[in-house]
Protein backbone atom coordinates (compact mmCIF):
# COMPACT_ATOMS: atom_id res chain seq x y z
CA UNK A 1 0.00 0.00 0.00
CA UNK A 2 1.24 3.37 -0.88
CA UNK A 3 1.33 6.48 1.12
CA UNK A 4 0.03 7.51 4.41
CA UNK A 5 -1.47 10.93 4.69
CA UNK A 6 -2.89 12.86 7.52
CA UNK A 7 -4.21 16.29 8.28
CA UNK A 8 -3.28 18.39 11.20
CA UNK A 9 -6.66 18.83 12.70
CA UNK A 10 -5.38 21.10 15.36
CA UNK A 11 -1.71 20.86 15.89
CA UNK A 12 1.44 19.64 14.19
CA UNK A 13 2.59 16.05 14.25
CA UNK A 14 5.93 15.51 15.83
CA UNK A 15 8.52 12.82 15.14
CA UNK A 16 9.59 10.79 18.11
CA UNK A 17 12.53 12.77 19.20
CA UNK A 18 10.69 15.87 18.28
CA UNK A 19 10.33 17.94 21.43
CA UNK A 20 6.75 17.55 22.66
CA UNK A 21 6.42 21.32 22.78
CA UNK A 22 6.59 21.51 19.00
CA UNK A 23 3.15 19.97 18.85
CA UNK A 24 1.80 23.13 20.37
CA UNK A 25 1.99 24.64 16.96
CA UNK A 26 -1.45 25.29 18.11
CA UNK A 27 -2.46 25.64 21.63
CA UNK A 28 -4.56 22.71 22.80
CA UNK A 29 -7.92 22.91 21.09
CA UNK A 30 -6.65 24.83 18.09
CA UNK A 31 -7.19 23.01 14.86
CA UNK A 32 -3.92 22.84 13.02
CA UNK A 33 -5.70 21.79 9.91
CA UNK A 34 -8.01 24.66 10.24
CA UNK A 35 -6.64 27.91 9.00
CA UNK A 36 -8.24 31.23 8.77
CA UNK A 37 -6.57 33.48 6.33
CA UNK A 38 -8.05 36.75 5.37
CA UNK A 39 -7.07 37.49 1.86
CA UNK A 40 -7.41 40.78 0.18
CA UNK A 41 -10.22 41.27 -2.27
CA UNK A 42 -10.12 38.39 -4.68
CA UNK A 43 -11.10 40.44 -7.67
CA UNK A 44 -9.83 43.92 -8.45
CA UNK A 45 -6.22 44.30 -7.31
CA UNK A 46 -5.94 48.00 -8.16
CA UNK A 47 -5.51 50.57 -5.45
CA UNK A 48 -8.59 52.71 -5.06
CA UNK A 49 -8.06 56.33 -6.12
CA UNK A 50 -8.33 58.85 -3.32
CA UNK A 51 -7.60 62.52 -2.97
CA UNK A 52 -4.24 63.39 -1.47
CA UNK A 53 -4.77 65.15 1.86
CA UNK A 54 -3.09 68.53 2.34
CA UNK A 55 0.48 68.27 3.47
CA UNK A 56 1.07 64.69 2.31
CA UNK A 57 4.32 64.77 0.37
CA UNK A 58 6.93 62.22 -0.54
CA UNK A 59 5.39 59.28 1.30
CA UNK A 60 3.17 56.31 0.65
CA UNK A 61 0.10 55.95 2.85
CA UNK A 62 -2.38 53.10 2.68
CA UNK A 63 -5.85 53.52 4.13
CA UNK A 64 -7.31 50.17 5.21
CA UNK A 65 -10.81 49.16 6.23
CA UNK A 66 -12.49 45.76 6.57
CA UNK A 67 -16.07 44.69 5.93
CA UNK A 68 -17.07 43.44 9.36
CA UNK A 69 -20.71 42.63 8.62
CA UNK A 70 -20.34 39.23 6.96
CA UNK A 71 -17.51 36.92 5.83
CA UNK A 72 -16.80 36.41 2.15
CA UNK A 73 -15.64 32.83 2.76
CA UNK A 74 -15.73 30.31 5.57
CA UNK A 75 -12.86 27.84 5.43
CA UNK A 76 -12.63 24.40 7.01
CA UNK A 77 -11.55 24.25 10.63
CA UNK A 78 -8.86 21.91 9.28
CA UNK A 79 -7.69 24.37 6.64
CA UNK A 80 -3.97 24.22 7.45
CA UNK A 81 -2.72 20.64 7.35
CA UNK A 82 0.68 19.03 7.20
CA UNK A 83 2.36 16.20 5.38
CA UNK A 84 4.97 13.71 6.48
CA UNK A 85 7.15 12.58 3.62
CA UNK A 86 7.36 8.80 2.98
CA UNK A 87 11.08 9.15 3.58
CA UNK A 88 10.35 8.68 7.29
CA UNK A 89 9.74 5.04 6.37
CA UNK A 90 12.83 4.89 4.17
CA UNK A 91 15.22 6.45 6.64
CA UNK A 92 13.90 5.07 9.92
CA UNK A 93 12.36 8.15 11.53
CA UNK A 94 9.05 6.28 11.81
CA UNK A 95 10.51 4.39 14.78
CA UNK A 96 11.06 7.70 16.56
CA UNK A 97 7.61 9.23 16.19
CA UNK A 98 6.19 10.17 19.54
CA UNK A 99 3.96 12.84 21.06
CA UNK A 100 2.45 13.91 24.33
CA UNK A 101 -1.21 13.39 24.95
CA UNK A 102 -1.48 17.10 25.84
CA UNK A 103 -1.48 18.13 22.20
CA UNK A 104 -4.46 16.76 20.34
CA UNK A 105 -6.27 17.48 17.13
CA UNK A 106 -3.59 17.02 14.51
CA UNK A 107 -3.57 14.93 11.40
CA UNK A 108 -1.07 13.09 9.30
CA UNK A 109 -1.28 12.82 5.60
CA UNK A 110 1.21 10.71 3.80
CA UNK A 111 1.55 12.60 0.59
CA UNK A 112 -1.03 14.68 1.95
CA UNK A 113 -1.92 17.17 4.48
CA UNK A 114 0.06 16.35 7.52
CA UNK A 115 0.85 12.92 6.34
CA UNK A 116 3.16 10.91 4.15
CA UNK A 117 3.45 11.76 0.48
CA UNK A 118 5.78 11.75 -2.47
CA UNK A 119 6.49 9.87 -5.68
CA UNK A 120 8.17 7.09 -3.74
CA UNK A 121 4.85 6.46 -2.01
CA UNK A 122 3.71 4.81 -5.22
CA UNK A 123 6.24 2.06 -4.54
CA UNK A 124 5.14 1.11 -1.03
CA UNK A 125 4.10 -2.51 -0.77
CA UNK A 126 2.80 -4.60 2.11
CA UNK A 127 4.76 -7.77 2.65
CA UNK A 128 4.93 -9.78 5.85
CA UNK A 129 2.53 -8.70 8.56
CA UNK A 130 5.06 -9.88 11.15
CA UNK A 131 8.31 -8.47 9.83
CA UNK A 132 9.77 -5.70 11.94
CA UNK A 133 12.24 -4.30 9.46
CA UNK A 134 11.42 -2.12 6.49
CA UNK A 135 13.30 -3.14 3.38
CA UNK A 136 13.63 -1.35 0.07
CA UNK A 137 13.78 -3.79 -2.81
CA UNK A 138 14.44 -6.59 -0.32
CA UNK A 139 17.80 -5.10 0.74
CA UNK A 140 18.77 -3.00 3.69
CA UNK A 141 19.12 0.67 2.75
CA UNK A 142 22.44 2.43 2.55
CA UNK A 143 23.65 3.43 5.96
CA UNK A 144 21.74 0.68 7.76
CA UNK A 145 25.02 -0.85 8.98
CA UNK A 146 25.29 2.12 11.29
CA UNK A 147 22.27 0.84 13.15
CA UNK A 148 22.97 -2.90 13.15
CA UNK A 149 25.17 -2.89 16.22
CA UNK A 150 22.32 -1.31 18.18
CA UNK A 151 19.56 -3.40 16.59
CA UNK A 152 18.81 -5.31 19.79
CA UNK A 153 18.35 -2.07 21.70
CA UNK A 154 16.05 -0.74 18.98
CA UNK A 155 13.94 -3.88 19.03
CA UNK A 156 13.70 -3.74 22.82
CA UNK A 157 12.57 -0.12 22.63
CA UNK A 158 10.06 -1.02 19.93
CA UNK A 159 8.65 -3.83 22.07
CA UNK A 160 8.37 -1.41 24.98
CA UNK A 161 6.03 0.66 22.85
CA UNK A 162 3.67 -2.32 22.60
CA UNK A 163 3.53 -2.67 26.34
CA UNK A 164 2.43 0.89 26.88
CA UNK A 165 -1.00 1.56 28.25
CA UNK A 166 -2.52 4.65 26.77
CA UNK A 167 -0.27 7.07 24.93
CA UNK A 168 2.85 7.30 27.04
CA UNK A 169 6.13 8.19 25.40
CA UNK A 170 8.78 5.52 24.90
CA UNK A 171 12.22 6.95 25.65
CA UNK A 172 15.06 6.20 23.20
CA UNK A 173 18.70 6.24 24.35
CA UNK A 174 20.71 9.17 23.01
CA UNK A 175 23.01 6.79 21.12
CA UNK A 176 20.03 5.48 19.17
CA UNK A 177 19.08 8.98 18.12
CA UNK A 178 22.62 9.77 17.01
CA UNK A 179 22.83 6.55 15.00
CA UNK A 180 19.46 7.31 13.46
CA UNK A 181 20.67 10.73 12.34
CA UNK A 182 23.70 9.11 10.69
CA UNK A 183 21.46 6.58 8.98
CA UNK A 184 19.05 9.29 7.81
CA UNK A 185 21.93 11.33 6.37
CA UNK A 186 23.08 8.32 4.31
CA UNK A 187 19.54 7.60 3.18
CA UNK A 188 19.13 11.24 2.21
CA UNK A 189 21.77 10.77 -0.49
CA UNK A 190 20.06 7.62 -1.76
CA UNK A 191 16.69 9.35 -1.97
CA UNK A 192 18.11 12.36 -3.78
CA UNK A 193 19.75 10.07 -6.32
CA UNK A 194 16.42 8.33 -6.93
CA UNK A 195 14.62 11.65 -7.24
CA UNK A 196 16.99 13.14 -9.79
CA UNK A 197 17.16 9.93 -11.83
CA UNK A 198 13.37 9.46 -11.54
CA UNK A 199 13.85 5.79 -10.67
CA UNK A 200 12.43 4.40 -7.46
CA UNK A 201 12.83 1.10 -5.69
CA UNK A 202 10.10 -0.71 -3.81
CA UNK A 203 9.50 -0.03 -0.15
CA UNK A 204 8.01 -2.57 2.21
CA UNK A 205 5.41 -1.28 4.62
CA UNK A 206 4.75 -3.89 7.27
CA UNK A 207 1.68 -4.11 9.45
CA UNK A 208 3.91 -3.17 12.36
CA UNK A 209 4.89 0.03 10.59
CA UNK A 210 1.25 0.84 9.95
CA UNK A 211 0.50 0.20 13.63
CA UNK A 212 3.19 2.66 14.67
CA UNK A 213 1.96 5.29 12.28
CA UNK A 214 -1.67 4.91 13.27
CA UNK A 215 -0.86 4.89 16.99
CA UNK A 216 1.11 8.09 16.53
CA UNK A 217 -1.79 9.71 14.71
CA UNK A 218 -4.38 8.44 17.16
CA UNK A 219 -2.45 9.54 20.25
CA UNK A 220 -1.95 12.95 18.66
CA UNK A 221 -5.60 13.38 17.82
CA UNK A 222 -4.76 13.18 14.11
CA UNK A 223 -6.84 11.79 11.32
CA UNK A 224 -4.87 9.50 9.03
CA UNK A 225 -5.39 9.58 5.27
CA UNK A 226 -3.76 6.65 3.51
CA UNK A 227 -3.12 6.79 -0.24
CA UNK A 228 -3.06 3.36 -1.81
CA UNK A 229 -0.63 2.30 -4.52
CA UNK A 230 -2.26 2.89 -7.90
CA UNK A 231 0.70 1.63 -9.95
CA UNK A 232 -0.26 -2.01 -9.54
CA UNK A 233 -2.08 -2.60 -12.84
CA UNK A 234 -3.71 -5.58 -14.51
CA UNK A 235 -2.88 -6.49 -18.14
CA UNK A 236 -5.92 -4.47 -19.30
CA UNK A 237 -4.52 -1.46 -17.38
CA UNK A 238 -7.22 -1.57 -14.69
CA UNK A 239 -6.16 -1.24 -11.06
CA UNK A 240 -5.03 -4.41 -9.29
CA UNK A 241 -6.63 -4.03 -5.87
CA UNK A 242 -5.40 -7.27 -4.26
CA UNK A 243 -2.65 -5.60 -2.23
CA UNK A 244 -4.95 -2.77 -1.17
CA UNK A 245 -7.62 -5.25 -0.07
CA UNK A 246 -5.11 -6.87 2.28
CA UNK A 247 -4.42 -3.52 3.86
CA UNK A 248 -8.11 -2.65 4.14
CA UNK A 249 -8.91 -5.94 5.85
CA UNK A 250 -6.00 -5.61 8.26
CA UNK A 251 -6.88 -2.00 9.13
CA UNK A 252 -10.53 -2.95 9.61
CA UNK A 253 -9.54 -5.80 11.94
CA UNK A 254 -7.77 -3.19 14.06
CA UNK A 255 -10.74 -0.80 13.75
CA UNK A 256 -8.46 1.94 12.47
CA UNK A 257 -10.31 5.14 11.55
CA UNK A 258 -8.65 6.01 8.23
CA UNK A 259 -9.65 7.96 5.14
CA UNK A 260 -8.37 6.88 1.74
CA UNK A 261 -6.89 8.00 -1.53
CA UNK A 262 -5.55 6.24 -4.61
CA UNK A 263 -2.28 7.23 -6.21
CA UNK A 264 -0.11 10.31 -6.47
CA UNK A 265 0.22 12.56 -9.54
CA UNK A 266 -1.38 9.94 -11.83
CA UNK A 267 -0.81 12.21 -14.83
CA UNK A 268 2.92 11.33 -14.59
CA UNK A 269 2.66 7.54 -14.52
CA UNK A 270 4.21 7.10 -17.95
CA UNK A 271 7.54 8.33 -16.64
CA UNK A 272 7.30 5.96 -13.67
CA UNK A 273 6.04 2.69 -15.14
CA UNK A 274 6.23 3.23 -18.88
CA UNK A 275 2.47 3.24 -19.36
CA UNK A 276 -0.09 5.98 -18.85
CA UNK A 277 -3.40 5.95 -17.04
CA UNK A 278 -5.97 8.43 -18.33
CA UNK A 279 -8.52 10.28 -16.23
CA UNK A 280 -11.42 8.03 -17.19
CA UNK A 281 -9.51 4.89 -16.20
CA UNK A 282 -8.48 6.39 -12.87
CA UNK A 283 -12.13 7.33 -12.34
CA UNK A 284 -13.08 3.70 -12.81
CA UNK A 285 -10.34 2.70 -10.36
CA UNK A 286 -11.78 5.09 -7.77
CA UNK A 287 -15.23 3.65 -8.34
CA UNK A 288 -13.72 0.20 -7.73
CA UNK A 289 -12.08 1.41 -4.53
CA UNK A 290 -15.34 2.91 -3.30
CA UNK A 291 -17.02 -0.46 -3.88
CA UNK A 292 -14.30 -2.20 -1.86
CA UNK A 293 -14.77 0.24 1.00
CA UNK A 294 -18.52 -0.32 1.03
CA UNK A 295 -17.97 -4.07 1.37
CA UNK A 296 -16.03 -3.53 4.61
CA UNK A 297 -18.27 -2.37 7.43
CA UNK A 298 -15.55 -0.30 9.10
CA UNK A 299 -15.03 1.73 5.93
CA UNK A 300 -18.48 1.76 4.37
CA UNK A 301 -18.72 5.49 5.09
CA UNK A 302 -15.03 6.33 4.96
CA UNK A 303 -13.97 9.50 3.16
CA UNK A 304 -12.24 9.18 -0.21
CA UNK A 305 -10.12 11.92 -1.80
CA UNK A 306 -8.54 12.37 -5.21
CA UNK A 307 -7.27 12.37 -7.90
CA UNK A 308 -4.30 14.35 -6.52
CA UNK A 309 -3.13 15.52 -9.93
CA UNK A 310 -0.09 17.66 -10.58
CA UNK A 311 0.09 21.22 -11.83
CA UNK A 312 -2.99 21.93 -14.01
CA UNK A 313 -1.42 22.31 -17.41
CA UNK A 314 -3.46 21.54 -20.53
CA UNK A 315 -2.96 17.77 -20.47
CA UNK A 316 -3.60 17.65 -16.72
CA UNK A 317 -6.86 19.58 -17.09
CA UNK A 318 -7.96 17.03 -19.72
CA UNK A 319 -7.05 14.29 -17.24
CA UNK A 320 -9.14 15.93 -14.52
CA UNK A 321 -12.11 16.31 -16.86
CA UNK A 322 -12.00 12.59 -17.68
CA UNK A 323 -11.80 11.75 -13.98
CA UNK A 324 -14.67 14.03 -12.98
CA UNK A 325 -16.97 12.59 -15.65
CA UNK A 326 -16.59 9.12 -14.17
CA UNK A 327 -15.86 9.62 -10.47
CA UNK A 328 -16.70 13.23 -9.61
CA UNK A 329 -19.50 12.06 -7.34
CA UNK A 330 -17.36 9.34 -5.77
CA UNK A 331 -14.80 11.51 -4.00
CA UNK A 332 -15.50 13.74 -1.01
CA UNK A 333 -13.04 16.41 -2.19
CA UNK A 334 -11.05 16.99 -5.36
CA UNK A 335 -7.29 17.26 -4.78
CA UNK A 336 -4.31 18.63 -6.64
CA UNK A 337 -0.70 19.71 -5.97
CA UNK A 338 1.34 22.82 -6.58
CA UNK A 339 5.06 23.56 -6.34
CA UNK A 340 6.20 27.05 -7.27
CA UNK A 341 9.81 26.64 -8.38
CA UNK A 342 12.26 23.97 -9.46
CA UNK A 343 14.35 23.69 -6.31
CA UNK A 344 17.46 22.92 -8.34
CA UNK A 345 17.56 26.36 -9.97
CA UNK A 346 15.79 28.61 -7.44
CA UNK A 347 17.33 31.88 -6.20
CA UNK A 348 16.34 34.00 -3.23
CA UNK A 349 15.11 36.77 -5.53
CA UNK A 350 12.57 34.33 -6.99
CA UNK A 351 10.62 34.44 -3.73
CA UNK A 352 10.15 38.21 -4.10
CA UNK A 353 8.58 38.11 -7.57
CA UNK A 354 4.92 39.08 -7.55
CA UNK A 355 4.31 37.18 -10.79
CA UNK A 356 5.43 34.00 -9.06
CA UNK A 357 3.14 34.64 -6.10
CA UNK A 358 0.20 35.09 -8.48
CA UNK A 359 0.70 31.85 -10.45
CA UNK A 360 -1.38 29.99 -7.87
CA UNK A 361 -4.48 32.15 -8.51
CA UNK A 362 -4.61 31.08 -12.15
CA UNK A 363 -4.31 27.42 -11.19
CA UNK A 364 -7.10 27.72 -8.65
CA UNK A 365 -9.43 29.14 -11.29
CA UNK A 366 -8.60 26.33 -13.72
CA UNK A 367 -9.33 23.62 -11.15
CA UNK A 368 -12.52 25.33 -9.96
CA UNK A 369 -13.82 25.66 -13.52
CA UNK A 370 -13.56 21.92 -14.15
CA UNK A 371 -14.90 20.88 -10.76
CA UNK A 372 -17.88 23.23 -10.91
CA UNK A 373 -18.72 22.03 -14.41
CA UNK A 374 -19.23 18.43 -13.28
CA UNK A 375 -19.94 18.66 -9.53
CA UNK A 376 -20.91 22.21 -8.54
CA UNK A 377 -20.06 22.97 -4.95
CA UNK A 378 -17.66 20.05 -4.51
CA UNK A 379 -14.91 20.91 -2.03
CA UNK A 380 -11.39 21.37 -3.37
CA UNK A 381 -8.15 20.70 -1.50
CA UNK A 382 -4.63 21.73 -2.39
CA UNK A 383 -3.24 18.48 -1.06
CA UNK A 384 0.43 19.03 -1.64
CA UNK A 385 2.10 22.42 -1.72
CA UNK A 386 5.75 23.33 -1.40
CA UNK A 387 7.79 26.37 -2.17
CA UNK A 388 10.15 24.38 -4.39
CA UNK A 389 10.07 21.00 -6.09
CA UNK A 390 12.86 18.39 -6.29
CA UNK A 391 13.26 18.37 -2.51
CA UNK A 392 14.03 22.07 -2.26
CA UNK A 393 17.36 23.77 -1.75
CA UNK A 394 19.35 24.21 1.46
CA UNK A 395 19.41 27.78 2.84
CA UNK A 396 16.59 28.73 0.48
CA UNK A 397 13.36 26.74 0.66
CA UNK A 398 13.96 26.30 4.39
CA UNK A 399 14.83 29.97 4.93
CA UNK A 400 12.95 33.11 5.94
CA UNK A 401 12.53 34.11 2.28
CA UNK A 402 10.35 31.06 1.55
CA UNK A 403 7.80 32.39 4.04
CA UNK A 404 6.64 35.04 1.58
CA UNK A 405 5.32 32.33 -0.74
CA UNK A 406 3.90 30.26 2.11
CA UNK A 407 1.92 33.06 3.80
CA UNK A 408 0.66 34.36 0.46
CA UNK A 409 -0.41 30.83 -0.46
CA UNK A 410 -2.56 30.63 2.67
CA UNK A 411 -4.14 33.97 1.90
CA UNK A 412 -4.91 33.21 -1.74
CA UNK A 413 -6.34 29.78 -1.04
CA UNK A 414 -8.63 31.00 1.73
CA UNK A 415 -9.84 33.98 -0.25
CA UNK A 416 -10.65 31.86 -3.29
CA UNK A 417 -12.53 29.16 -1.41
CA UNK A 418 -10.09 26.25 -1.23
CA UNK A 419 -11.25 24.20 1.75
CA UNK A 420 -7.98 22.58 2.92
CA UNK A 421 -4.29 23.06 2.16
CA UNK A 422 -1.70 20.41 2.98
CA UNK A 423 1.83 21.69 3.48
CA UNK A 424 4.73 19.59 2.27
CA UNK A 425 6.26 18.75 4.64
CA UNK A 426 6.75 18.58 8.41
CA UNK A 427 9.88 16.43 8.23
CA UNK A 428 11.49 14.86 5.18
CA UNK A 429 14.77 14.27 3.40
CA UNK A 430 14.71 17.53 1.47
CA UNK A 431 14.59 21.20 2.44
CA UNK A 432 10.87 22.06 2.24
CA UNK A 433 10.21 20.96 5.80
CA UNK A 434 9.14 22.88 8.90
CA UNK A 435 11.70 21.41 11.32
CA UNK A 436 15.27 20.31 10.69
CA UNK A 437 16.79 16.90 11.45
CA UNK A 438 17.49 18.06 15.01
CA UNK A 439 13.82 19.03 15.34
CA UNK A 440 14.61 22.72 15.56
CA UNK A 441 11.75 24.84 14.18
CA UNK A 442 12.48 26.58 10.89
CA UNK A 443 10.98 29.95 9.85
CA UNK A 444 7.87 28.48 8.22
CA UNK A 445 7.13 26.58 11.44
CA UNK A 446 6.93 29.82 13.44
CA UNK A 447 4.89 31.40 10.65
CA UNK A 448 2.44 28.49 10.69
CA UNK A 449 2.27 28.56 14.48
CA UNK A 450 1.29 32.22 14.52
CA UNK A 451 -1.21 31.62 11.75
CA UNK A 452 -2.88 28.80 13.69
CA UNK A 453 -3.05 30.79 16.89
CA UNK A 454 -4.34 34.03 15.43
CA UNK A 455 -6.33 33.23 12.29
CA UNK A 456 -9.89 31.94 12.27
CA UNK A 457 -11.88 30.27 9.45
CA UNK A 458 -13.95 33.34 8.49
CA UNK A 459 -12.38 35.36 5.69
CA UNK A 460 -13.21 39.07 5.47
CA UNK A 461 -13.12 41.48 2.55
CA UNK A 462 -10.75 44.42 2.82
CA UNK A 463 -10.92 47.85 1.26
CA UNK A 464 -7.65 49.58 0.45
CA UNK A 465 -6.95 53.10 -0.75
CA UNK A 466 -3.36 53.96 -1.63
CA UNK A 467 -1.46 57.21 -2.19
CA UNK A 468 1.56 57.09 -4.47
CA UNK A 469 3.98 59.91 -5.12
CA UNK A 470 4.95 58.61 -8.57
CA UNK A 471 2.35 56.12 -9.80
CA UNK A 472 3.48 54.06 -12.78
CA UNK A 473 1.21 52.13 -15.17
CA UNK A 474 0.92 48.49 -14.16
CA UNK A 475 2.74 49.05 -10.85
CA UNK A 476 0.51 49.59 -7.87
CA UNK A 477 1.10 49.30 -4.16
CA UNK A 478 -0.79 46.08 -3.68
CA UNK A 479 1.41 44.18 -6.11
CA UNK A 480 4.08 44.00 -3.43
CA UNK A 481 1.98 44.70 -0.36
CA UNK A 482 -0.36 41.77 0.27
CA UNK A 483 -3.03 42.23 2.95
CA UNK A 484 -5.44 39.55 4.19
CA UNK A 485 -8.05 39.68 6.95
CA UNK A 486 -9.87 37.08 9.07
CA UNK A 487 -11.84 36.89 12.23
CA UNK A 488 -9.42 36.18 15.05
CA UNK A 489 -9.33 32.52 16.08
CA UNK A 490 -12.09 31.64 18.53
CA UNK A 491 -9.62 29.31 20.25
CA UNK A 492 -7.33 32.18 21.23
CA UNK A 493 -8.60 33.23 24.64
CA UNK A 494 -6.37 36.31 24.72
CA UNK A 495 -8.85 38.06 22.43
CA UNK A 496 -12.60 38.45 22.75
CA UNK A 497 -14.88 37.41 19.94
CA UNK A 498 -15.39 40.14 17.41
CA UNK A 499 -11.66 40.86 17.07
CA UNK A 500 -10.02 40.86 13.63
CA UNK A 501 -6.58 39.67 12.53
CA UNK A 502 -4.73 41.15 9.57
CA UNK A 503 -1.68 39.51 8.05
CA UNK A 504 0.55 41.50 5.78
CA UNK A 505 3.40 40.70 3.40
CA UNK A 506 5.64 43.61 2.42
CA UNK A 507 7.82 42.73 -0.58
CA UNK A 508 8.92 46.34 -1.04
CA UNK A 509 12.46 47.31 -0.16
CA UNK A 510 11.07 50.28 1.74
CA UNK A 511 8.73 50.52 4.70
CA UNK A 512 5.01 51.09 4.17
CA UNK A 513 2.54 52.90 6.39
CA UNK A 514 -1.02 51.75 6.92
CA UNK A 515 -3.72 53.83 8.56
CA UNK A 516 -6.68 51.85 9.87
CA UNK A 517 -9.98 53.42 8.90
CA UNK A 518 -13.72 52.85 9.30
CA UNK A 519 -14.60 50.21 11.88
CA UNK A 520 -10.91 49.66 12.64
CA UNK A 521 -10.19 53.30 13.49
CA UNK A 522 -8.91 54.11 16.98
CA UNK A 523 -8.66 50.50 18.14
CA UNK A 524 -5.84 48.97 20.16
CA UNK A 525 -3.69 46.74 17.97
CA UNK A 526 -1.34 43.87 18.90
CA UNK A 527 1.60 43.50 16.54
CA UNK A 528 3.37 40.20 15.74
CA UNK A 529 6.24 41.19 13.42
CA UNK A 530 8.41 38.39 12.01
CA UNK A 531 11.87 39.30 10.71
CA UNK A 532 14.98 37.25 9.90
CA UNK A 533 17.42 36.85 12.76
CA UNK A 534 21.18 36.89 12.32
CA UNK A 535 23.61 37.98 9.65
CA UNK A 536 22.19 35.75 6.88
CA UNK A 537 19.25 38.05 6.17
CA UNK A 538 16.62 36.48 3.91
CA UNK A 539 18.66 33.25 3.89
CA UNK A 540 18.37 32.96 7.66
CA UNK A 541 16.90 29.82 9.24
CA UNK A 542 16.09 31.74 12.42
CA UNK A 543 13.49 34.43 13.01
CA UNK A 544 12.73 37.11 15.56
CA UNK A 545 9.31 38.16 16.81
CA UNK A 546 9.04 41.87 17.59
CA UNK A 547 12.83 41.96 17.89
CA UNK A 548 13.18 38.88 20.12
CA UNK A 549 14.73 35.70 18.60
CA UNK A 550 12.44 32.66 18.63
CA UNK A 551 13.81 29.36 19.90
CA UNK A 552 12.63 26.43 21.99
CA UNK A 553 12.97 27.06 25.72
CA UNK A 554 13.87 23.39 26.13
CA UNK A 555 13.05 20.13 24.34
CA UNK A 556 9.44 20.30 25.45
CA UNK A 557 8.59 23.98 25.77
CA UNK A 558 7.74 26.58 23.14
CA UNK A 559 8.58 30.21 23.89
CA UNK A 560 5.83 32.67 24.73
CA UNK A 561 4.78 34.52 21.59
CA UNK A 562 4.40 38.00 23.02
CA UNK A 563 2.70 40.73 20.98
CA UNK A 564 3.76 44.34 20.92
CA UNK A 565 0.78 46.53 21.90
CA UNK A 566 0.25 49.61 19.74
CA UNK A 567 -1.73 52.55 21.05
CA UNK A 568 -5.17 53.20 19.60
CA UNK A 569 -5.08 55.14 16.33
CA UNK A 570 -1.38 54.59 15.69
CA UNK A 571 -0.27 54.18 12.07
CA UNK A 572 1.06 50.69 11.31
CA UNK A 573 4.61 50.87 9.99
CA UNK A 574 5.50 47.77 7.96
CA UNK A 575 9.29 47.28 7.60
CA UNK A 576 10.67 46.24 4.19
CA UNK A 577 10.73 42.55 3.25
CA UNK A 578 8.78 41.35 6.27
CA UNK A 579 5.69 39.37 7.28
CA UNK A 580 3.45 40.41 10.14
CA UNK A 581 0.17 39.79 11.94
CA UNK A 582 -1.95 42.49 13.55
CA UNK A 583 -4.83 41.71 15.90
CA UNK A 584 -7.28 44.61 16.02
CA UNK A 585 -8.89 44.20 19.41
CA UNK A 586 -12.48 44.74 20.46
CA UNK A 587 -13.82 45.61 17.03
CA UNK A 588 -17.03 43.79 17.92
CA UNK A 589 -17.32 42.76 14.28
CA UNK A 590 -20.71 41.23 13.56
CA UNK A 591 -19.13 38.62 11.26
CA UNK A 592 -16.85 37.44 14.07
CA UNK A 593 -19.13 37.29 17.10
CA UNK A 594 -20.45 33.81 16.48
CA UNK A 595 -19.03 30.61 15.04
Amino acid sequence: SELIRGFLLSGMPCPSSCPPGLLALMAPGLALMATFSLPSQAGDRRALPVEKPPGVKGRTLILLDVNTKSPVRIISENFLSLQLDPSIIHDGWLDFLRVRRDFLYTTIHSKLAAGIQGKCSEFIMIWSLNTFSLARGGRAPAGSRLLRRSRRDIVRSDIALDKQKGCKIAQHPDIMLELQREKAAQMHLVLLKEQFSNTYSNLTLTARSLDKLYNFADCSGLHLIFALNALRRNPNNSWNSSNALSLLKYSASKKYNISWELGNEPNNYRTLIGRSVNGSQLGKDYTQLRSLLQLIRTYSRAHLYGPNIGRPRKNVIAFLEGFMKVAGGTVDAVTWQHYYIDGRVAKVTDFLKTRLLDTLSDQIRKIQKVVNTYTPGKKIWLEGVGMTSAGGMNNLSDSYAAGFLWLNTLGLLASQGIDVVVRHSFLDHGHNHLVDQNFNPLPDYWLSLLYKRLIGPKVLAIHVAGLQRKPRPGRVIRDKLRIYAHCTSYHNHNYVRGSITLYIINLHRSRKKIKLAGTLRDKIVHQYLLQPYGKDGLHSKSVQLNGQPLAMVDDGTLPELKPRPLRAGRTLVIPPLTMSFYVVKNVNALACRYR
